[in-house]
C-alpha cells in the first residue's frame, strides 16, 4: 500500500516543497498573514490552476492550511514544518561552527609559528661568532 510521502518523511516533503522559488515566495507572503488564492497568485505570471498546484504541494507538506469562508478559501502559514527544518539545520550549524572554530585555532597556531620563525630568521645568529672562536682549530 503506498504511503503519503509527507507522512512517511515529513522533512523530505518540506524540503521538496521549499525547493521551488514560487512556493517560497508564497510562504513569504503568508508570513504577513492569511491571504486568498487570487492575492497569492497576483505577483506571478501564471494561471490560477498553476498557483493552485503550488498551493497543493505546500498543503501536502503541511506548510499551509486552507479554511473555507463561504466561497472564499484563504490560506495561512502553518509554521510547524519550518520549525522542524530549522531544528534539523541547527544541528549541522553547530557541528560546522565547532569545526570552523577548530580550523581557526589551527590556522592561528600556524600563523603564530610562521611569525616566530620569521623573527628568528631576522636576528643574527649569535652563535656564529662564538662557534668560530671555539671550533677546535687551536694551534
Amino acid at each position: 500500500m503506498p504511503t503519503n510521502s509527507a507522512s512517511a518523511d515529513p522533512l523530505s516533503a518540506t524540503f521538496s516543497a521549499l525547493a521551488d522559488p514560487t512556493r517560497r515566495a508564497i510562504l513569504a507572503r503568508l508570513v504577513r498573514g492569511e491571504a486568498p488564492v487570487t492575492e497569492l497568485a497576483a505577483p506571478f505570471e501564471m494561471s490560477l490552476p498553476a498557483v493552485s498546484k503550488h498551493l497543493k504541494v505546500l498543503e501536502r507538506a503541511g506548510l499551509i492550511e486552507r479554511s473555507r469562508h463561504a466561497q472564499w478559501r484563504p490560506c495561512r502559514l502553518a509554521p510547524a514544518p519550518l520549525k522542524e527544518v530549522a531544528d534539523w539545520v541547527e544541528r549541522y550549524r553547530q557541528l560546522w561552527e565547532e569545526r570552523l572554530d577548530r580550523l581557526d585555532a589551527y590556522l592561528g597556531g600556524l600563523q603564530l609559528r610562521a611569525a616566530t620563525d620569521r623573527r628568528h630568521e631576522d636576528q643574527p645568529d649569535r652563535r656564529d661568532g662564538i662557534e668560530g672562536a671555539h671550533d677546535g682549530n687551536r694551534h
